[in-house]
């Protein structure tokens, strides 16, 4: 069973391929410079960008089950051509098909539910991998500056998207479910930059920023106008499920969702 992961090469893809792979399971990963992808070896690397429809149907050919991304790129933009998509999958014998969201349903999602696939939604909130975002100000300042750092939000580590993604592909028992994905805990942005201070044995102390002041430190970073927006609204007023805890990884994997204290440690290194 070949199994092609879009977006290989990102924070839910790469992981999801090192999983596949260590599992024994032939895995083909898509993503636009092979040269740069740095997966494991063994791994069949595709060139393929969803604005070119060829190469996603070239990186089908032989595929029965598929990990589809329903946006791609800084500005969150939506698959095009989903339904072409979703037919050119059934027809090169895909059989499962998992579907990261990017926060809202949308026509990917609704194209493959009106297909003969045996369909998994992915529904993760906040990744806690955001918080490398404020890794320079960390190493350099020992400050983080965020917006609307009183809303918590029950981020969930993207090895813990990836470990179910991995066993919706390749067991039964997972068709027509949609997996509300988050951490184990309800966390404000100043609680988990403690968490980073504590991992890293430094102090580091929040800065509560305005909408402006935000968008401004975004842009340097080269974010795109719209990718901030959603960004910014999304922290400011996330969805009632992303500010909640579902057992949803732990039901799923059979052990508790990773903490954030943990992610910390095992990203300790970014923040030094």
């Amino acid at each position: 069973m070949t199994i092609l992961i879009t977006g290989a090469t990102g924070n839910v893809g790469r992981h999801l391929v090192q999983n596949l792979h260590a599992a024994g399971h032939p895995v083909r990963a898509l993503t636009r410079d092979p040269s740069q992808a740095d997966l494991p070896a063994g791994v069949d690397v595709r060139a393929g960008d969803f604005t070119d429809f060829a190469s996603l149907e070239a990186a089908l050919e032989g595929a029965t089950a598929l990990h589809l991304l329903t946006t791609f790129g800084t500005g969150n933009t939506t698959v095009p051509d989903s339904r072409d998509l979703v037919a050119a999958a059934v027809k090169a014998g895909v059989r499962r098909v998992t579907l990261l969201w990017n926060g809202y349903a949308g026509p990917v999602e609704a194209a493959v539910e009106d297909s003969a696939l045996a369909y998994t939604h992915l529904r993760p909130g906040e990744f806690m991998s955001n918080a490398l975002g404020w890794a320079e100000a960390v190493r350099t300042e020992g400050v983080v500056r965020e917006a609307y750092g009183e809303v918590g939000h029950s981020p969930v580590d993207v090895r813990d998207i990836a470990d179910v993604a991995a066993l919706a592909l390749t067991e039964d028992g997972h068709a027509g479910k949609a997996y509300v994905l988050t951490g184990p805990e309800v966390l404000t942005a100043p609680q988990q930059v403690a968490r980073i201070a504590e991992a890293i044995g430094r102090d580091v102390r929040y800065e509560a920023e305005d909408r402006e002041g935000a968008k401004q430190r975004m842009r340097a970073m080269g974010i795109e106008e719209e990718a901030i927006d959603y960004v910014l609204d999304w922290r400011a007023d996330p969805p009632e499920f992303a500010s909640q805890v579902f057992p949803t990884v732990a039901e799923v994997t059979g052990r508790p969702a990773r903490t954030f204290a943990a992610w910390a440690r095992d990203h300790a290194g970014a923040f030094q």
